[in-house]
């Protein structure tokens, strides 16, 4: 049974703390498969992953770039997928560097190389229920994202978390 945690924010800062809090459970080799609709939040919750992780420079969305690298505790690949539109793209940026390698892969719109990604994943489904609320549901897909999302859990102290 894999882990999975709904966690409800009311604004973008609070989304960022939350990334925060995701990220400081994350190491080498980690990999977040974001998924929501355009504006959903996707990078606002890259910004506190990529803060909690050492990087005190600014987090954009890679839509254009594709790739945004980043310096921190550990290398981060921040990898937007939305304008990719063939898997042999996806193999053309070099996916095993980045979703298999000492880095931590924050990968936007990863349902479109979803084939790509590693198995043991943290995936993160984010909902939109209003103009700044946002419903986060959070699940592991194997042994080491399951760590991570229980220590997610652990940290949350507000009503607004439910375990699955």
């Amino acid at each position: 049974m894999s882990a999975s945690i709904v966690i409800g924010t009311a604004s973008a800062d609070e989304t960022r703390e939350l990334g925060g809090a995701l990220g400081a459970l994350l190491g080498a080799g980690d990999v977040v498969a974001l998924r929501g609709e355009l504006g959903a939040g996707k990078t606002v919750l890259a910004q506190g992953i990529a803060v909690a992780l050492g990087f005190d420079g600014y987090v954009s969305s890679p839509t254009f770039v594709i790739v945004n690298e980043y310096r921190g505790l550990v290398d981060i690949h921040h990898v937007d997928l939305y304008r990719i539109s063939d898997e042999a793209e996806i193999d053309d940026l070099g996916y095993r560097e980045l979703f298999f390698g000492d880095g931590v892969a924050l990968v936007e719109w990863a349902g479109r190389g979803s084939s790509f990604l590693p198995d043991d994943r943290v995936d993160v489904h984010i909902d939109s229920a209003g103009r700044e609320r946002r419903i986060f549901t959070i699940t592991a897909s194997g042994p080491r994202s399951e760590v991570i999302v229980r220590g997610l859990e652990a940290s949350q102290t507000t009503s607004e978390a439910t375990s699955i």
